[in-house]
């Protein structure tokens, strides 16, 4: 069980048994380790053990690219109620924040990366967050096994061509079940829900990403000048 090493701002992941040697001093992480003690390196200095949660796989996966920003994750869960014991078919798996998030939650995930080197990361990463036997990581299109495949309850694409799996939603989906397409430009956007029209699905929504964060100093309180905030665009449809 991996666990986080936390000293003011400084974070650092350790299995129990090994080493961490950082300028503050060297601490050994005893084999029975538990979230909430407190470890001191040889100099006195503290640090809390903590247990992964979603926020920390976030910031300490193995990254292949940009991974999907927790509100966009915390978008996709409130749209589609993703739950336990739900099976979830996921196509861009990249860092495979997504797939860890709905897989902690209980769902059954298999996920298509088209990178072979980015799906061994991806897989690698899943162990980290303790989902290795709920997340399934293959290596390949998720268009060419689309016949092989169906009785998902929920789709979660970031693929450039996630409109033609979005056509064929109804034969991947159980009734009832979700769509979650996210897409960085507005013309993916577009295709993705006029595929889902011509697919017949319904409850079809599509929402600008933003969020901004505040400040609070002295002089005052306004949002935050730093970064502006958009990620993206996430369109949500039921079959």
């Amino acid at each position: 069980m991996t666990v986080l090493l936390v000293h003011g701002d400084r974070e650092y992941l350790r299995d129990p048994g090994e080493e961490l040697q950082t300028d503050l001093g060297v601490l050994d992480v005893p084999e029975d380790v538990e979230s909430g003690d407190t470890l001191e390196t040889h100099l006195g200095e503290p640090f809390e053990v903590r247990e992964l949660r979603g926020p920390d796989l976030f910031n300490h996966f193995e990254r292949t690219g940009a991974p999907m920003m927790p509100r966009d994750v915390g978008l996709v869960v409130g749209h589609t109620g993703v739950a336990h014991g739900d099976r979830v078919l996921d196509a861009g798996t990249g860092t495979g924040v997504l797939s860890a998030f709905l897989a902690r939650a209980g769902a059954d995930v298999t996920t298509f990366e088209r990178d072979p080197e980015f799906a061994e990361v991806a897989r690698e990463n899943m162990v980290l967050a303790d989902v290795a036997d709920s997340v399934d990581v293959r290596a390949g299109d998720v268009l060419d096994r689309l016949d092989d495949l169906g009785g998902f309850d929920v789709l979660t694409l970031d693929t450039a061509d996630a409109d033609e799996v979005v056509a064929r939603a109804p034969d991947l989906l159980v009734r009832g079940g979700f769509v979650a397409v996210y897409s960085p430009f507005v013309e993916q956007t577009r295709e993705v829900v006029e595929a889902a029209r011509e697919a017949g699905l319904g409850e079809i929504r599509t929402f600008e990403t933003i969020q901004r964060e505040m400040d609070f100093d002295d002089r005052g309180s306004r949002p935050s000048t730093a970064g502006v905030g958009h990620t993206g665009y996430l369109t949500f449809a039921r079959r």
